[in-house]
């Protein structure tokens, strides 16, 4: 299957480092942050699980939980949890699913033929409590994934649906926001007593709510 934006992520099973992984049991009613790895040691993977280990309690403080994906088995992994500890110096702290036989890859379009017809390419899936995808990134195998622009885009997409806004290019924590325009402004004047800036009628920034 082809998974786009607000499709519901597909409910699995696989083994992992910390036991058999039931996907919908684990995520509970958190937020999840899915990325995937061709396999196992890999020197820039192994730089990116051993970053989001030491950042796992900023996830957390988001409610969101993280689980990689790699092709190879569970004892495989468990060798490469203690080289990443080694030389990125943090234990790997939360699951990584051994996807050997593919299945969850090709459930949620992990493999790209033209990058490797056996390979998860590089993803990560950032799906939200009710199991919906909210974003997708892929990424070359030769190029690290930013986790502070992950964090950075989770902060967005959860005030965005508690406070009806957007967040404009390079945004960051405690900038101007923009009310989304499916607001008039009647209605913004009810979530935004204090006013906003008006730039252009379809763009009105307001101070990001607290």
């Amino acid at each position: 299957m082809s998974l786009k934006l607000f499709d519901i992520v597909p409910d699995f099973a696989q083994e992992a480092t910390e036991g058999r992984l039931n996907f919908y049991d684990w995520a509970g009613d958190d937020w999840v942050v899915l990325f995937s790895h061709p396999k196992d040691f890999t020197p820039v993977c192994t730089t990116e699980l051993g970053t989001v280990a030491r950042l796992k309690p900023e996830f957390e403080k988001r409610g969101v939980k993280v689980v990689g994906l790699s092709v190879d088995p569970v004892e495989s992994h468990h060798a490469w949890a203690g080289d990443i500890a080694e030389t990125q110096g943090t234990a790997l702290n939360f699951p990584l699913i051994a996807d050997d036989d593919r299945s969850v890859s090709n459930l949620l379009d992990l493999i790209h033929p033209n990058a490797s017809d056996t390979n998860t390419v590089r993803t990560v899936l950032v799906i939200d409590d009710a199991k919906k995808l909210r974003l997708t990134l892929t990424y070359p195998a030769s190029t690290g994934r930013n986790f502070a622009e992950l964090l950075r885009t989770i902060d967005s997409l959860q005030l965005t649906d508690k406070h009806k806004v957007a967040t404009p290019a390079d945004w960051q924590q405690g900038g101007d926001v923009i009310i989304v325009p499916s607001l008039d402004d009647k209605a913004a004047r009810e979530l935004f007593p204090d006013g906003w800036t008006t730039v252009k009628p379809y763009l009105r920034t307001v101070q990001q709510p607290r």
